[in-house]
C-alpha cells in the first residue's frame, strides 16, 4: 500500500532541492530527512533527486513529481475544505414538511425570503404525518416542523417553542358563552384535525384513561376546512393555542381552556444528521427558523391574551 503520509516531505524535497531545508520546515532531524527520502526513493522507483557536485537536481521524475504533486496535493486538501456557497446561484429543491396550517400561514413568508437570495431555489411541500418521523429519509425530507418530545436518534433539531391545546368553538354557540368543565367537553360534538401530527390523541388518550370518549361528528384533514366547519355548526375543535390565536384574528371564534390535564407540546424544527454540515441546507433552515419561531412566539402570546379575555 502506498504511504501517502510522505507526500508532504517530497513536496519540500522538491522544491527546496536541500535535505536540510527540508528538515528544518518539516520540524524533523536531517537524518529522518534522509530515511523519509529513502523511503520515496523506494515508493517512485527513482532517485527522484541526485548530487551533482555541491547541489542536489531532479531526475526525469523528480521534475515531473516537481510540476505534477503540488497540484494533487491541493486538489487533495480542497476536499477537505468547506464547500462554497454562491446562493444566487443555486437551483436545488428543498423538500420542506408540516402541516397544512404552516403551508398557509407561513409557506409564503419562507419562500419569499429564500427568493430574496436564491431566485433559482425552489420548494416542495409534504403534508407531515404523525408517523413519518420513522421513514424520514424515505422521502428525502430537508425540514420538518413538528410536535416531538425530544430530538430523535439520527436528526438534528432545534426547538422552537412550547404550546397547550385548547378548545375553540363560535363566538354564538348556545351553550358555552361562560367556561366549559369535563362534561360539557365529552357531551358535546368534535370535529377531528385528521392531517399534519399527531394534536389529538392525547386528548382521547386522557378521556380513555378516565373511561370516557368524545363523538366526532367530522374528521377532516385541513385546518381551513375544519374552521370553516366550526363556523356553520355547534361543534367544538381542539387544537394548538398558536393555531386557535391566529384564526381568531379572522375569524369569530371563542378559545375555550380545555379541561383535560394534557402535557404541553414541544415544536421542533428538525433535519436529518446528513445533512447537518451542508452549507445550502444551513443556509435554508437559517431561513426557516426564525421565521416560525416567531410567528409561535407572537401566536402564542396573543393567544394567551384572548383565552384570558373570553373567560
Amino acid at each position: 500500500m502506498n504511504n501517502y503520509k510522505l507526500l508532504p516531505a517530497l513536496v519540500s524535497i522538491l522544491k527546496t532541492l536541500n535535505l536540510t531545508e527540508s528538515a528544518n520546515q518539516l520540524n524533523v532531524t536531517q537524518s529522518a530527512m534522509s530515511k523519509t527520502l529513502g523511503q520515496l526513493r523506494i515508493a517512485f522507483n527513482d532517485k527522484i533527486i541526485v548530487r551533482e557536485a555541491n547541489q542536489f537536481i531532479l531526475t526525469p521524475k523528480g521534475e515531473k513529481l516537481r510540476q505534477n504533486l503540488p497540484m494533487l496535493i491541493q486538489q487533495i486538501d480542497n476536499l477537505y475544505a468547506p464547500e462554497s456557497m454562491v446562493m444566487n446561484e443555486c437551483s436545488r429543491k428543498f423538500i420542506f414538511s408540516s402541516s397544512d396550517y404552516v403551508a398557509q400561514a407561513l409557506l409564503p413568508l419562507i419562500f419569499n425570503s429564500m427568493e430574496a437570495e436564491a431566485p433559482n431555489v425552489s420548494v416542495e411541500f409534504l403534508l407531515w404525518q404523525k408517523d413519518s418521523l420513522t421513514s424520514f429519509t424515505d422521502h428525502n425530507i430537508d425540514l420538518v416542523t413538528t410536535i416531538a418530545d425530544a430530538v430523535p436518534e439520527n436528526l438534528y433539531g432545534k426547538r422552537m417553542a412550547e404550546d397547550k391545546l385548547v378548545v375553540v368553538c363560535r363566538k354564538e354557540h348556545p351553550a358555552f358563552q361562560n367556561n366549559m368543565d369535563l362534561n360539557d367537553y365529552i357531551n358535546s360534538r368534535h370535529i377531528l384535525i385528521s392531517g399534519g401530527g399527531d394534536k389529538n390523541s392525547p386528548v382521547d388518550n386522557a378521556l380513555a384513561d378516565k373511561g370516557l370518549s368524545r363523538k366526532i361528528v367530522v374528521s377532516a384533514p385541513f385546518f381551513q376546512a375544519a374552521i370553516e366547519l366550526l363556523l356553520e355548526t355547534d361543534s367544538l375543535l381542539t387544537i394548538p393555542l398558536h393555531i386557535a390565536a391566529d384564526f381568531s384574528q379572522r375569524c369569530d371564534l371563542s378559545i375555550k381552556a380545555l379541561p383535560l390535564d394534557i402535557a404541553p407540546h414541544h415544536y421542533y424544527l428538525l433535519w436529518h444528521a446528513k445533512h447537518n454540515d451542508d452549507p445550502e441546507h444551513i443556509w435554508f433552515r437559517e431561513v426557516c427558523f426564525p421565521i416560525i419561531k416567531n410567528h409561535l412566539s407572537n401566536t402564542i402570546s396573543l393567544g394567551m391574551k384572548l383565552a384570558h379575555a373570553y373567560k
